[in-house]
């Protein structure tokens, strides 16, 4: 049986046949004991995922820039937002927006 993820991934799921089978066999290993539900109580506090909080979180605001400025940072790669963000810092040490 095959059910597809919100990607559209195909992912195959186990009949319970197989499911038992695999459970079987998982047990019989010596080496690789499955988790009991105790241990995973234990386990899940210090499972985290994702980064970690920012002291100081962007914020998420909607901006107006000329196409070639956003072509110009775009075409740079991974991270273009941050060095806009960049830039604008270092403009700010040395011009108010007050007077602009």
């Amino acid at each position: 049986m095959s059910t597809r993820t919100k990607t559209g991934q195909r992912v195959y799921m186990p009949t319970a046949d197989e499911d038992k089978a695999i459970t079987r066999a998982a047990l019989d290993d010596p080496d690789n004991l499955p988790l009991s539900d105790a241990e995973w109580v234990a386990v899940k506090p210090s499972v985290r995922g994702g980064r970690p909080c920012s002291a100081a979180p962007k914020q998420r605001i909607t901006i107006r820039l000329s196409p070639d400025v956003v072509e110009q940072f775009r075409a740079s790669g991974p991270g273009w937002q941050s060095r806009v963000d960049a830039a604008l810092r270092d403009w700010l040490r040395n011009h108010s927006p007050d007077n602009f």
